[in-house]
């Protein structure tokens, strides 16, 4: 994958995005992305901008999708530090996020993890 091309893929995500032809995964497999929302204070505004505002140096690897049936499908990650405001105790604490996407043939992104960063990601352009 050269930058352009994680440009382009960024570009159609965003226009996606922007369309409302997006979704945050939050059921109960995704336990991840909900502690997000319960440990720090961040709505679904805040967390549209750091969509838009992810770029290809934030780009980390494909991976393919380990779930049978939709093996064909690439998954991008990417990470992004942010500051978010503590639910519990005070002040900001600067979160790196783990950020990973599959954006459908149809055009419609489904984001399917957005949470803390487990283990540091390894950045394709920084």
């Amino acid at each position: 994958m050269t930058f352009d091309d994680i440009e382009k893929y960024l570009e159609d995500v965003k226009r996606a995005i922007n369309a409302g032809r997006y979704r945050v995964e939050m059921n109960n497999k995704r336990q991840d992305n909900q502690n997000l929302f319960f440990n720090y204070v961040i709505n679904e505004e805040q967390r549209k901008q750091i969509l838009l505002s992810l770029t290809p140096m934030d780009f980390s690897e494909i991976r393919h999708n380990d779930h049978k049936g939709y093996e064909h499908e690439l998954l991008y990650v990417f990470g992004k530090d942010v500051n978010l405001l503590r639910r519990f105790g005070s002040g900001a604490e600067k979160v790196s996020l783990y950020i990973k996407f599959n954006k459908l043939e149809s055009r419609f992104v489904i984001v399917i993890s957005f949470h803390k960063q487990k283990y540091p990601l390894h950045y394709q352009f920084k």
